[in-house]
């Protein structure tokens, strides 16, 4: 299974060589979350020369997400905002990427091997098809025109958010989607759901329990954990990147508070010599540096 990753700033995760096989060229990740049983991952990866590979099949549901630069898949271009989908057993074109290009990558059931063949190859499930979309042409979907998405407690669609689908399987529900929220958009009572939910901010952002997210923020996060008490950017609202393995149903918590309360015994102010000095100042991230910082604000 996979840790549940809230939040990370994608910049803060080292490169790794990019686990990439048979393919002409150089490129490095970043581990967005990992899943060491089965080899499933979210990765940031960026090509750091040309690069190519040849067609083929992947053994994991793997999905490209141009965030910039040029990917050629078979006889189409994608730039950013490009994206393709490749169920497992279902022949994928032969590829090329410019250097520098950056992309989300995801990988389901299986880590990275990746067979080459012809287009000769016997798809081994006849009902799925390569999906590959130019999403900046794609309208914006409101809510009230039948996502599933959110909803309040009697029913009524959430006004202000918009999506846009790019892939969904019809069998599990597990779904890739676009979501955009209007500046100021706000759902205020926890959630939880009874399926998995990552999201990538792209743009603009949103503060919530476990914090606040931005441009490069990152999380994944396993079912039955509340969040929520959303609140998007008042200027940019926040465009985010959002995955689940199964249709997504929302289970509200309204009321919901958490309260701890003590007395300090060997620590803080009023306690000088103890084992603790009596502030620690506390660093988010380093990106971010410490909380104090006006660029943390």
């Amino acid at each position: 299974m996979r840790a549940h990753v809230e939040i990370i700033d994608e910049k803060d995760l080292i490169w790794h060589v990019a686990e990439f096989r048979h393919a002409t060229g150089t490129a490095e990740q970043r581990n967005l979350s990992y899943d060491e049983e089965d080899g499933s991952a979210s990765l940031k990866v960026r090509f750091t020369s040309d690069w190519s590979r040849p067609a083929g099949v992947h053994h994991a549901e793997t999905e490209w997400y141009v965030l910039s630069g040029s990917v050629t898949i078979g006889d189409t271009e994608l730039g950013a905002q490009g994206y393709w989908h490749a169920p497992i057993g279902v022949l994928t074109p032969a590829l090329a990427v410019a250097e520098g290009t950056e992309i989300l990558l995801f990988r389901e059931g299986a880590a990275w091997q990746f067979d080459p063949a012809d287009a000769g190859w016997d798809t081994v499930r006849p009902d799925q098809q390569l999906v590959v979309l130019n999403t900046a042409e794609m309208p914006w979907i409101d809510v009230k025109d039948g996502s599933p998405m959110r909803f309040d407690l009697g029913g009524t669609p959430v006004p202000g958010l918009y999506i846009k689908l790019l892939h969904r399987d019809v069998t599990t529900g597990f779904y890739t989607r676009l979501i955009k929220a209007k500046p100021g958009w706000r759902e205020v009572p926890l959630a939880h759901h009874p399926c998995s939910e990552e999201a990538y901010c792209l743009d603009g952002g949103f503060e919530y329990n476990y914090g606040k997210m931005w441009p490069g923020a990152y999380f994944w996060r396993p079912a039955l954990i509340r969040h929520g008490d959303f609140t998007a950017d008042a200027d940019k609202g926040c465009t985010w990147l959002l995955r689940s393995d199964a249709d997504l149903v929302d289970w509200y918590t309204d009321n919901s508070r958490v309260v701890m309360t003590g007395d300090p015994t060997n620590w803080g102010a009023g306690y000088p010599g103890t084992m603790a000095p009596a502030y620690v100042q506390p660093v988010r991230s380093r990106s971010i540096g410490p909380w104090t910082d006006p660029g943390y604000q």
